[in-house]
């Protein structure tokens, strides 16, 4: 077991993958000569070649169309996006082309693709670079949405998307956790998609997240274990299949359930979850579903108005003290 960054951890599932299997290939802007614009490429370049490690021009719509069209001849590439707000402007590609050829070419035509790059707010990136984008991907029929919190899972699950993932994979990360450092194990791993964490056991209430506010939920446990409440934290890790049933035995459990994530509010993940679980689970409620999410406005620059509009642990506190108060 070793301990190593998230973009370490990464770049060994592209690695082992790629040693593994030669039609695998990354492209992306500054992947290469650069070792990618947040190291998680570095040192690839050297091993592999520039006709596997492929430096694009500035034209996410260019490029992505150039790996779909890969993937449905038979390679397997991996597609770097500097941050998936870029991702936006190859959404034809993503939505119109890798989502539907399977079922528009009666099941002879498929795509293994994986997407990846950072996602969400980052410090002050402004609101054009601060966009959360789970939920907008996984309102997309055939595509898989994956956003681990941390290295363990993410080259599990990346390994598992690039291996074995035949449908297309939108794999999201953070800025802010590249350099966060995980235990990981030296032999070969693999985490299959569709599969929620149980980081946290838990007595009185469910606490849910994923991506970088697992940071968050699991600050708030701790911070209310100190005053007696027992709280179990469940890390989604993919977010489409979305694993409700694992958070639905906790709340059977638990009978409280808390949601926390950085979408905006509007038909964000914890909508979805939210009904699934009042739909499927309204007898093992005691207390009304509640969640904590981004403000319903763009990102701020400023660091003190960007604080304010994405969860926090001192809210997410208090938001589980009254429930657990009004709800006994």
């Amino acid at each position: 077991m070793r301990s190593i960054p998230f973009r370490e951890a990464l770049r060994e599932a592209m690695n082992e993958e790629m040693r593994r299997d030669d039609r695998v290939l990354l492209m992306g802007e500054e992947v290469a000569e650069y070792n990618g614009a947040y190291k998680v490429s570095q040192g690839m370049l050297a091993e592999f070649g520039a006709k596997r490690i492929i430096d694009t021009p500035i034209s996410e719509l260019g490029f992505t169309a150039l790996a779909v069209g890969a993937a449905q001849n038979g390679l397997r590439p991996i597609v770097e996006f500097m941050t998936w707000n870029f991702a936006v402007l190859p959404l034809d590609q993503i939505l119109n082309t890798a989502s539907k050829m399977l079922a528009m070419s009666g099941g002879q035509i498929g795509c293994p693709i994986v997407m990846r790059g950072p996602n969400g707010s980052a410090g002050q990136l402004g609101a054009q670079h601060s966009t959360a984008f789970e939920s907008y991907l996984a309102n997309i029929p055939g595509i898989k949405v994956v956003s681990p919190s941390n290295g363990y899972d993410a080259k599990g699950l990346l390994k598992q998307a690039i291996r074995y993932e035949e449908d297309p994979v939108m794999f999201l990360e953070s800025e802010v956790m590249y350099g966060d450092k995980c235990d990981v194990p030296d032999d070969e791993y693999y985490i299959p998609l569709g599969k929620a964490d149980v980081k946290k056991v838990g007595r009185d209430i469910t606490i849910v997240s994923y991506n970088k506010m697992m940071k968050v939920a699991l600050g708030a446990a701790a911070e209310l274990e100190k005053e007696g409440i027992s709280a179990e934290v469940v890390d989604l890790r993919t977010i489409r299949p979305l694993d409700w049933m694992t958070v639905l035995e906790s709340v059977k459990k638990t009978n409280r359930l808390v949601i926390i994530e950085e979408q905006w509010p509007f038909a964000s993940v914890s909508s979805e979850l939210s009904y699934r679980i009042q739909k499927e689970g309204f007898d093992y409620l005691d207390a009304p579903i509640r969640r904590i999410t981004s403000a319903d406005a763009p990102m701020h620059y400023a660091p003190n108005l960007a604080a304010l509009a994405i969860p926090d642990v001192a809210r997410s506190v208090s938001l589980v003290k009254e429930l657990m108060q009004q709800y006994k």
